[in-house]
């Protein structure tokens, strides 16, 4: 499978999604991990600042999500010395398909932070090789290839909880370098799909919206996550996920699941 980069840039804020972004529901629509990781994107290189990054991201899908062209639109909604909220939206034929608000917070000078009141957690080391079947049960899906997946708990094809140290292969957009805040955000929809509780091939569980916290930005190729989704009787549920890379603790992760049966 010959992937290149998730986005094609299409010149004036435009984007084209290319077979990468691919959703494991409908091979039309996107996965909602590049299209979070795109619009993060462009708010950030939209409006550079030293001094301050990422604290919190929430991202709402709000609908389907055509592999096709999309604009991104961003802005300063709150400016702040210290805290300010960036938004954005993705369009698709006038229609808005994605929405997200950006906390960016000031930095403290390296070593401001006392070390003991750093958090710390040790990892399970990284697999030599991953594992490659898919939650899809599809081989061609594009987005599982576009990534190295290796289980330390789990696997696509099982049920429950599960970690696992993720590298994405290609450009989230076509002649950009990958920043390690790409790489986390290009699996972090993946968390309810990684610890699904019931099977694929019977059930939906579709989530509307993707919520991280930050404590640190990310650095270097890897990023290790681990999930868990519980179910409610009524056919809500919810995943939670923390991150983290080979430095250590990046923060958590939070979505709200429709679950119900597939017809």
């Amino acid at each position: 499978m010959n992937l290149t980069a998730f986005y094609e840039p299409a010149g004036d804020g435009e984007y084209h999604a290319l077979e990468a972004t691919m959703s494991p529901w409908d091979v039309r629509l996107q996965h909602g991990s590049p299209p979070t990781a795109l619009l993060t994107y462009a708010m950030e290189t939209n409006h550079p600042r030293d001094g301050m990054r990422a604290g919190r991201i929430a991202v709402e899908f709000l609908g389907p999500m055509p592999r096709g062209r999309m604009r991104a639109r961003t802005r300063v909604s709150r400016p702040g010395k210290r805290i300010e909220l960036l938004e954005g939206v993705l369009e698709n034929d006038g229609r808005e398909i994605v929405s997200a608000r950006l906390w960016r917070i000031a930095t403290q000078a390296p070593g401001a932070i006392p070390a003991a009141a750093i958090a710390t957690r040790a990892l399970p080391p990284r697999p030599e090789s991953g594992h490659v079947a898919s939650f899809a049960h599809d081989d061609n899906w594009a987005y599982h290839h576009a990534i190295d997946w290796r289980f330390t708990r789990g696997r696509f094809d099982a049920h429950g909880n599960a970690a696992v140290w993720t590298r994405v292969r290609i450009p989230l957009i076509a002649g950009e370098p990958l920043r390690p805040l790409d790489r986390l955000l290009l699996i972090a929809d993946s968390a309810n799909g990684i610890s699904a509780v019931l099977p694929f091939g019977e059930w939906l569980f579709v989530p509307p919206s993707l919520s991280l916290a930050l404590q640190r930005h990310p650095a270097g190729e890897w990023t290790f996550m681990e999930a868990e989704t519980t179910l409610g009787p009524d056919g809500l549920g919810v995943t939670n996920a923390r991150f983290a890379d080979e430095s250590g603790e990046l923060g958590v992760g939070s979505q709200p699941l429709l679950v119900e049966p597939r017809r």
